[in-house]
C-alpha cells in the first residue's frame, strides 16, 4: 500500500497538469475491477497479437530544445506470432548517437513481445489506481495510474488513457521501473494507439531521454506504412 501512494504522489504533478487541459466528465471513481477485466479482454481479442505484420517508423531525435533534429531515423519493425518481433534500421542520418537512442528503444520493444505475457497491461504485472474521466475529442476515457508488481524495464510507472466503449488502451505514458540501458539515466515515454488494418497498435511514440554525460535529448517516432501483412526480410 506504501508503494501505490508513493506512486500516487509521483504521477500527482502530472495529473492536475492534464487536468487543465481537459474537460473532466467525474471523478467519483466506477468498477475499477470491471474496467480491467474488459481491458484485459480487448488485449487478448486484438489481432495484433495474432496476426503478423509490419510497419515502417520514422523517428526524429532533438538535443535538449532543439528546433532542428540531429539524427533521423527509419526503422521496419516486424511482428511474427506469438511473440517473435524484429527490427531493421533501413535509414539513419545525422549524429550518430541518435540511432543509439533508437536502438534502445527499439530493443525495449523487441525484448517486451518475446515475454508478452510478462509485460501486458493486467492485474497480473500492475497494480491500478482510477484517477479520473476526461474526454478525448468526443471520446469518454477512463484515465488510471499503472504501478509495476516488479522492477522490469518493459513496465512502466505512469498512467493509462483507456476509451470508456471500447476499453482499449489509447494512450500509455510513464517511465521504465527499471532503466533500460546504462548509459540512460532516465527517460519517459509515451505512446499513442490507433487501429491499422484492423489491429490495434501504436502508431507514434515520444520519449525524453537524460543520457549519461551528454545531457537530455528528445525522441519522435511516428508510423507512416502499415501493410496488412508482410514479415522482415533478410
Amino acid at each position: 500500500m506504501k508503494q501505490v501512494w508513493l506512486a500516487v504522489l509521483l504521477v500527482a504533478a502530472t495529473v492536475a497538469s492534464s487536468q487543465s487541459q481537459v474537460p473532466v466528465i467525474e471523478t467519483t471513481a466506477p468498477d475499477l475491477d470491471a474496467i480491467l477485466q474488459s481491458v484485459e479482454h480487448m488485449q487478448q481479442q486484438n489481432p495484433a497479437q495474432s496476426q503478423p505484420y509490419e510497419v515502417t517508423r520514422k523517428y526524429k531525435v532533438f538535443r535538449a530544445d532543439g528546433k532542428q533534429p540531429i539524427s533521423e531515423v527509419t526503422a521496419q519493425i516486424g511482428f511474427t506470432p506469438p511473440d517473435i518481433k524484429a527490427y531493421k534500421i533501413t535509414q539513419a542520418s545525422g549524429n550518430q548517437r541518435g540511432e543509439k537512442i533508437v536502438r534502445t528503444i527499439l530493443d525495449q520493444e523487441i525484448g517486451a513481445a518475446r515475454k508478452s505475457d510478462s509485460n501486458q497491461i493486467n492485474r497480473g504485472n500492475y497494480d491500478f489506481v482510477f484517477l479520473r474521466r476526461e474526454n478525448f475529442g468526443v471520446i469518454p476515457e477512463y484515465v488510471l495510474l499503472i504501478i509495476p508488481k516488479r522492477k522490469a524495464k518493459t513496465l512502466l510507472l505512469g498512467q493509462i488513457w483507456v476509451d470508456a466503449s471500447t476499453f482499449r488502451i489509447r494512450r500509455i505514458e510513464g517511465t521504465p521501473a527499471k532503466n533500460p540501458s546504462v548509459w540512460i539515466k532516465n527517460i519517459h515515454i509515451t505512446m499513442q494507439f490507433a487501429e491499422l488494418s484492423g489491429a490495434w497498435v501504436p502508431v507514434s511514440f515520444d520519449a525524453i531521454a537524460n543520457v549519461r554525460l551528454a545531457g537530455q535529448y528528445t525522441l519522435t517516432g511516428l508510423n507512416v506504412e502499415v501493410p496488412a501483412q508482410a514479415s522482415l526480410g533478410p
